[in-house]
Parts: C-alpha cells; sequence; structure tokens
C-alpha cells in the first residue's frame, strides 16, 4: 500500500478512532464499577437466602 494511500487513510479514520478509544476508556471505568456492584448484590442476595 502507497504511503499516501496510508496516510489518507490515518486522516480519515483518524477521529473516529480517537473517539472511539476514548469512549472505550470512559466506558472500561464504568463497567468495573457494575462488576462491582453486581457481585456485591450477589453476595447480599446469597447472605439473605441463607
Amino acid at each position: 500500500m502507497p504511503l499516501e494511500q496510508i496516510l489518507s487513510l490515518i486522516a480519515n479514520t483518524g477521529f473516529p478512532i480517537v473517539v472511539a478509544s476514548y469512549m472505550i476508556l470512559r466506558m472500561e471505568d464504568k463497567l468495573e464499577m457494575l462488576n462491582k456492584s453486581i457481585l456485591e448484590l450477589s453476595h447480599s442476595i446469597e447472605k439473605s437466602v441463607n
């Protein structure tokens, strides 16, 4: 692939890549918090059943 095509591809897709990367990083923290909440809820339900 010629250098001009590579540079054009980067220029055309650079913004969406940056936005997608930003969103992934932001959502990673939220997903981790959600995972912790689900585990805590699961433990609470388990304690109340037993």
